[in-house]
């Protein structure tokens, strides 16, 4: 990570106190930080380049609602070929530069029934059936324990706050256990069933990580998915990259307006 912050630093203004993640499709909220310095991803040295559509490929410093903010504009996944460590080094990158509190986003696809294509559900917990973690190898101290709790992986605290700032903005928030799998494949209509019975609300390809490596570092992790399709066979049509990322677009301002209004008190 060395080479990464001494680059970041020598190129940013101030450092963040807050970390944004953006996933498939939710890329227009970049565009609303203010006093931006917008650096490519292949300018850092050894930064992973994100190939997935839909993903940018830029860090945006600046200030949103009075906060300072880095945005990660696209991120890098185990589908793309990148080792774990590749997958989490721009969180862990972000909360060296100062971003303890850290917004992780996604497109998922909807297992839960009650949810409908285009809903924004915050996630409680999370199934990590990628088949490797993060944190394996040897731990280097400087960063966390050995062993660290992930009960409260996503914080108590920051999801009071999600649930209480789209009540008073009138924005519909469910809430749901998200399952991480490797990609890229969408999943079979047996493997969503499996993954309903062990209790699985959303299904996706990210975030997971990023939330380990993050709470090692003792980062606060707040984390959304946009459901932008039902899973396999909940229905009977197949399910297409280009739907998760109209649908993505379709609900950035709802994303965008919640998150804005939870800023001031994040």
């Amino acid at each position: 990570m060395k080479e990464q912050i001494q680059y970041l630093e020598s190129r940013i203004k101030v450092r963040p106190e807050i970390a944004i993640v953006l996933g498939s499709g939710l890329g227009p909220m970049a565009n609303e930080v203010t006093d931006a310095t917008v650096i490519p991803y292949e300018d850092i040295p050894g930064w992973p380049l994100s190939t997935a559509v839909g993903h940018a490929g830029k860090l945006i410093f600046g200030q949103l609602e009075g906060r300072n903010v880095v945005v990660m504009s696209g991120r890098a996944h185990l589908y793309e070929g990148h080792s774990i460590d590749k997958v989490v080094l721009g969180a862990r990158v972000m909360a060296r530069l100062g971003a303890t509190k850290v917004i992780l986003t996604n497109a998922a696809g909807g297992i839960n029934l009650s949810y409908n294509r285009g809903a924004l559900v915050l996630i409680t917990d999370h199934l990590n059936l990628q088949g490797t973690n993060p944190l394996l190898g040897p731990n280097d101290d400087s960063l966390g324990p050995r062993f660290p709790d992930m009960t409260f992986c996503y914080s108590p605290r920051l999801r009071q706050l999600a649930l209480e700032t789209a009540q008073r903005i009138g924005s519909t928030l469910h809430q749901g256990v998200y399952a991480c799998l490797s990609g890229p494949t969408y999943e079979t209509p047996a493997e969503i069933r499996y993954l309903r019975i062990i209790g699985a609300d959303l299904v996706g390809m990210s975030t997971v990580p990023e939330a380990i490596a993050l709470n090692h570092m003792g980062a606060e992790v707040v984390a959304f998915s946009c459901v932008t399709n039902m899973a396999a066979g909940i229905t009977n049509e197949k399910i297409h990259h280009d739907e998760v990322l109209e649908t993505g677009r379709d609900v950035s301002q709802q994303f965008i307006n919640l998150i804005r209004a939870m800023l001031p008190s994040v």
